[in-house]
C-alpha cells in the first residue's frame, strides 16, 4: 500500500528486550512502546530465552542484558549472531567497565549502553542499529578497550589488506567517528566512505564497526 501524497511512511523497528530485573524491564517496555516506530517483539529473562525468543521472532534489534541467568548476555549474543544474522544485537550493562562488554563486542554485538543512559540515547541507539550502523560512545569505548584490550606492540601489518584509502576511513572509524563525520573530513561523499567501511569490515573479517574498534586497540593502531 502506497502512503497518500505529502505523508512519509514510516519503517517499523522491531524489537526484543532481555533483562531479568523486573522494573528495569517495565521501564524499558514504557519508553519502547511509546514510540510509533518501534514494535517490541517480545521480552526475555534470561540469555537461553532471548536466544529462542530471536529465533521465534525475528527482531531487528534485540536488547540485550550482560549478566543474566542461564546463559549470561555474552554467549546469548553468539548464539544469535549464528542462528539470527539479521538480529542486531546492542548489550546494556550497570557497569561502564565491564569486562563481559568486551567478550559481547567480540561475540558480535553491535554496540553498548550502560542502564543509565537516557531514554533519547537508548531510542537513537535502536535507531542507530537498525540503519547499519554500530552504537559508539567514543570515549567509553576508548578506556572500555584500552583497559582490556591490553595491546602488545603496534601491528601495522595488520592492515595490510586494505588500500591506501580504506586505511585513512579506518583510522578515522576507530576513534569513533561516524559516516557522516568521516565524509568531510576527507572530503568524500558519504555513500563512498560507507562502501570503503563495508570493505574494510569485509576485508578484516570483523562484523562491525565496534569490532572495528576493539581490533584497532588490539593491534596498538590507536
Amino acid at each position: 500500500m502506497t502512503a497518500p501524497a505529502g505523508i512519509q511512511s514510516v519503517s517499523t523497528i522491531r524489537v526484543a528486550m532481555a533483562d531479568d530485573q523486573p522494573l528495569f524491564s517495565a521501564g524499558l517496555k514504557m519508553i519502547l512502546r511509546s514510540q510509533p516506530d518501534i514494535e517490541l517483539t517480545g521480552d526475555a529473562v534470561n540469555g537461553e530465552d532471548a536466544v529462542r525468543l530471536a529465533e521465534e521472532t525475528s527482531p531487528d534489534v534485540m536488547l540485550m542484558d550482560i549478566r543474566m541467568p542461564v546463559l549470561d548476555g555474552c554467549e546469548a549474543t553468539r548464539r544469535i549472531g549464528e542462528s539470527c544474522p539479521q538480529t542486531r544485537v546492542i548489550v546494556l550493562t550497570t557497569i561502564a567497565h565491564d569486562q563481559a562488554v568486551v567478550r559481547a563486542i567480540q561475540c558480535g554485538a553491535a554496540g553498548f549502553l550502560t542502564k543509565d543512559a537516557t531514554p533519547e540515547f537508548l531510542l537513537a541507539a535502536i535507531r542507530t542499529v537498525h540503519s547499519g550502523q554500530s552504537v559508539i560512545a567514543p570515549a567509553t569505548t576508548r578506556e572500555l578497550l584500552r583497559d582490556y584490550s591490553m595491546p602488545t606492540r603496534r601491528n601495522t601489518q595488520a592492515l595490510a589488506p586494505l588500500s591506501e584509502r580504506e586505511r585513512e576511513v579506518f583510522r578515522l572509524a576507530a576513534t569513533g567517528l561516524g559516516n557522516t563525520e568521516i565524509a568531510s573530513t576527507l572530503v568524500l561523499a558519504e555513500t563512498t566512505v560507507k562502501s570503503h567501511v563495508g570493505a574494510i569490515l569485509a576485508k578484516l573479517k570483523l562484523r562491525n564497526r565496534i569490532q572495528l574498534v576493539a581490533f584497532a586497540y588490539q593491534n596498538g593502531l590507536v
